[in-house]
């Protein structure tokens, strides 16, 4: 397993562990969306680079994709709000379920044709996927600095 993938989820899980529920739901002025938005977008997109998420919605809710997805806010929320215990408890599992997969599935070319990047391999969208949680965390902690000023 990449050493990046386990430098990147214990930096996140760190992070998010150290959060409250009212800092998590804080819109600052100039940022588009909350810590909590962030920590679901980061679980949803990561489930959709590795396991097809949404189409494949076995491991996290299916309700994660309209919450969390490229294009929502937490403005147009409704229902049930995932706490942050359950976010955590599914990036877990994530993280087990990352980790079980085998060198040859991150060899095989990709089933589609991604977009943007010239992404071949699941192990290159792999290598894309720390980069977006990465990016994302950076966000959420300047994020965090703002709203504790």
């Amino acid at each position: 397993m990449s050493k990046q993938f386990e430098l990147t989820r214990k930096s996140l899980m760190h992070f998010i562990k150290g959060l409250d529920e009212r800092t998590a739901n804080v819109q600052p002025p100039g940022f588009n969306n909350t810590i909590r938005w962030h920590i679901g977008h980061v679980l949803t997109a990561a489930e959709g680079f590795m396991f097809g998420y949404p189409d494949r919605p076995s491991n996290i809710p299916a309700s994660y994709s309209k919450m969390f997805g490229r294009g929502s806010r937490p403005s147009d929320w409704s229902g049930d709000i995932p706490a942050l215990e359950e976010l955590i408890a599914h990036f877990r599992s994530q993280t087990g379920r990352i980790q079980e997969l085998s060198e040859e599935f991150f060899a095989k070319k990709l089933p589609f044709e991604f977009p943007f990047g010239n992404i071949q391999t699941f192990g290159e969208l792999f290598e894309l996927m720390l980069y977006h949680e990465a990016e994302h965390l950076g966000q959420m902690k300047a994020m965090k600095r703002f709203i504790e000023a």
